[in-house]
């Protein structure tokens, strides 16, 4: 180290404190030059190049700072950086190292645990959340994301303590209060609804808007005013749609080439002989509570929703779109070596498992637009769909936020753009249903709901696999649950949702209209 190098780097670390990526990376630049394995320099140009979304460039000179000093910090953003480019077990592979030596300040060890989270793996993430809270107990990004983590492990008391805190301490944060809105059934003693009725009105970021929507309208649903509840959320949504560069046209195209597609070829090589299990179907018709029931099977883990499959068919494509799914990567992967699909399929899952001698679910609903790159690429998989009353899809699709970020559910917050999406998913589904016969396995929600055991059964055959009572008691696992249905699932099944369209048929009806025209039965 040069007699520079100290205050180069106090100076580079103090502009990267501000948000000075350009200072920085001129600080890091004349400590490389005068000695080229400073190990903190090529740190800072990493943390640099990852601010201008040059990820691999950031990777590079991560794996040279920790080559040359294997600190904790340096492990947690090189996990980090790799799980953003989706190198799920390189990922891994930092953290175990990371863990040898912890870093010693808040920011690492939440990065550790953002990362632990991503990779499904929330037991391991929690300690280091609540690490970073102890450090830096003013900052509200750690206590939020150690509350999400326990609200995944079903630790809602000490979930809600913590959203209490962060609210107490930053009261307009709209995350906290719309993740506080969904951790339990808020009831007329017990609920928040005022206070978010005032943070509602006061709130103009367009984001924060959408998440106090949400919130206030679940907490008014709770408290039995449905009503008012669906009037929020027409207009959160609306409010929300107008500003999306979005039209139903992107979606059929999709669909369109879906269809046009199959059959995709054979696979050219010897494809995967194990047997996944895909629970798919549109967002909010039971997928997670599915899988609650095949992973309470001691045969069964749960891998999670998983992009693993989406992921592969990308690589095989070796499109360079932006999307991961889309016409010109549909088409380029129908000409792929199936079998490969299969085998990268397996791999990138296989960083999101806990026990390899089980068989493993992957619960993305989104799996159904895959099912024949899954068909040829995993000739042992099964497939099981769940179908709920097309009205009753369409309420949950508007009524859950999902994330906002993701373009793949940017249909979902206009009732008529949700049901054209539905229409184009039953299509889909007809046509896997002829195509892939008993492999796939169509369980309707209202059916599951009215005899679980019996429907359980089918599942459990379908998948090969001997009865366990266990699958019967599902709300008693405690395994983490990281969905939107996390409340729901951790309680036996209940029938209040069945139906629940017909209390709003009046709202509901220009979208009645459209499933009779399109030829969907309601009855």
């Amino acid at each position: 180290m040069t007699d520079m190098a100290p205050a180069r780097i106090a100076a580079a670390r103090s502009a990267l404190s501000r948000g000075d990526l350009g200072a920085t990376r001129r600080f890091a630049t004349l400590l490389l030059a005068d000695n080229p394995k400073e190990a903190e320099g090529h740190f800072l140009l990493g943390i640099v190049e990852a601010g201008a979304q040059r990820i691999r460039a950031a990777i590079d000179h991560l794996q040279q700072a920790v080559a040359l000093d294997a600190r904790g910090e340096y492990r947690a953003h090189l996990a980090k950086f790799f799980a953003l480019v989706r190198q799920d077990g390189d990922a891994a592979a930092v953290l175990r190292d990371a863990e040898k030596e912890l870093p010693a300040d808040a920011l690492s060890r939440d990065t550790m645990g953002c990362v632990y989270a991503r990779l499904g793996d929330h037991e391991a993430a929690l300690p280091h959340f609540a690490e970073a809270v102890r450090i830096a107990p003013d900052n509200g990004a750690y206590r939020y994301n150690q509350a999400v983590t326990l609200n995944f492990l079903g630790r809602t008391e000490e979930a809600e303590a913590a959203l209490d805190a962060l609210i107490a301490m930053a009261p307009h944060d709209a995350r906290a209060h719309h993740l506080l809105a969904g951790l339990r059934k808020q009831s007329a003693q017990r609920n928040h609804i005022d206070r978010l009725h005032d943070t509602y009105v006061a709130a103009r970021a367009p984001r924060d808007r959408l998440l106090l929507g949400y919130a206030l309208a679940k907490e008014l649903e709770d408290v039995g005013r449905p009503d008012d509840a669906l009037a929020m959320l027409c207009a959160v949504n609306g409010e929300h749609r107008r500003a999306l560069p979005y039209a139903f046209a992107r979606d059929a195209a999709n669909f369109d080439a879906i269809e046009a597609a199959w059959p995709l070829p054979m696979a050219m090589s010897e494809a995967p002989v194990e047997a996944p299990i895909f629970v798919i179907g549109m967002p909010r018709t039971g997928t997670t509570l599915v899988d609650r029931i095949l992973s309470s099977h001691p045969g069964v883990e749960s891998a999670g929703e998983l992009q693993a499959m989406p992921l592969a068919v990308k690589k095989a494509a070796g499109t360079r779109s932006a999307t991961v799914l889309d016409v010109e990567t549909i088409a380029a992967a129908a000409s792929a070596d199936m079998a490969q699909i299969g085998h990268d399929f397996l791999q990138r899952a296989g960083h999101h498992r806990r026990q390899p001698g089980l068989r493993f679910t992957d619960k993305f609903p989104g799996n159904f637009q895959y099912l024949g790159f899954i068909a040829r690429a995993l000739p042992a998989a099964r497939i099981i769909c769940l179908r709920r009353h097309p009205m009753d899809t369409v309420l949950s699709n508007f009524r859950n936020l999902f994330a906002v970020s993701s373009r793949y559910y940017d249909y979902s917050y206009d009732l008529l753009d949700i049901a054209a999406y539905y229409v184009r998913f039953d299509r889909l589904m007809t046509m896997w249903q002829s195509a892939l016969g008993d492999r796939l396995l169509e369980v309707r929600y209202e059916d599951l709901v009215a005899d679980q055991e019996w429907q359980t059964r089918r599942i459990l055959d379908h998948c090969g696999l001997p009865w366990a009572d266990e699958c019967l008691s599902f709300h008693a696992n405690s395994a983490p649950v990281s969905t939107p249905s996390a409340a729901q699932v951790r309680q036996p099944i209940y029938a209040s949702s069945v139906d629940r369209w017909k209390r709003h048929a009046a709202v509901l009806e220009p979208v009645q209209r459209f499933f009779e025209r399109s030829g969907i039965a309601i009855d």
